[in-house]
């Protein structure tokens, strides 16, 4: 058994990804744990992920609401890069602006439910597309910050999209996209665009991933421990951030700073 606060699943790139669940101080080795029965209890404790003090309510996926309406990583910006205030001096953090935002990130396709385009700083590859639950990536292009990257993305998405819909994602594999003719395509339809923000255009393989499901759920059922303090059930994969059970489907990043048992 184990205990703690837990975070966001760690992801690590291997033929099938690998999975682990931080909790407490200790990292728990999920893979081995599909086609078991595991057990996780929620005692009803919720600490901020920034500060570790006990919060009755999570913000932002593991926030007090005090630091989800100051930290520069829940502002709206974060969500919506195209609204970056940095430049006009009212970053809630400008230190963490500098150190998060104004560093060169990555423009992409991705197809986790369906082709998408989307941003990440160049540090969170290929991170961000195992986040997602992607199985295919390909980047597009480098600009010099996230501001510059969110104005690009809200053009290309008026033809591509930018959501995932995750209960489609969870549903079972997507069907594999030709992602360097669509990436060819949209160099020819958007070449202004990508000349005006002096974007370098990247020639990369296309990132594919397999993960660790057994068994697809026929309906996407989500659990939570706001509804249900104990979740058990057999483990039948893992994907994105969610843990499938044969019981329903679990998002993990979503309960950030949650204490749980963990028994398997």
């Amino acid at each position: 058994m184990k205990t703690g606060n837990i975070l966001k699943l760690k992801t690590e790139k291997s033929d099938i990804v690998q999975y682990s669940l931080p909790i407490g101080e200790e990292f728990l080795q999920l893979n081995e744990l599909i086609g078991k029965n595991i057990k996780l209890s929620f005692d009803g404790l919720i600490n901020d992920i920034k500060t570790g003090e006990q919060i009755r309510k999570s913000f932002g996926q593991g926030f007090s609401w005090e630091n989800f309406v100051t930290l520069a990583q829940c502002d709206q910006c974060i969500f919506q890069p195209e609204l970056c205030h940095y430049s006009v001096g009212t970053c809630r953090e400008p230190k963490w602006g500098e150190k998060h935002c104004m560093q060169p990130h990555i423009i992409y396709l991705a197809n986790s439910s369906e082709l998408k385009v989307g941003i990440t700083r160049k540090t969170q590859i290929p991170t961000r597309w195992m986040d997602q639950g992607a199985t295919q990536a390909l980047p597009i292009a480098q600009v010099k910050d996230r501001l510059t990257s969110g104005l690009i993305e809200v053009e290309l998405a008026k033809k591509l999209g930018d959501k995932t819909n995750w209960r489609k994602m969870l549903s079972g594999k997507a069907d594999d996209l030709d992602l360097k003719k669509i990436k060819k395509d949209i160099l020819k339809d958007f070449s202004k665009l990508f000349e005006k923000y002096d974007a370098e255009i990247l020639d990369e393989d296309i990132y594919t991933f397999n993960y660790p499901v057994e068994k697809y759920p026929k309906k996407v059922s989500s659990l939570s421990f706001d509804k249900t303090p104990i979740i058990e059930g057999t483990l039948q994969g893992i994907k994105g951030q969610y843990l499938i059970f044969d019981s329903g489907v679990l998002n993990i990043r979503k309960h950030q700073g949650y204490s749980l048992s963990v028994e398997y």
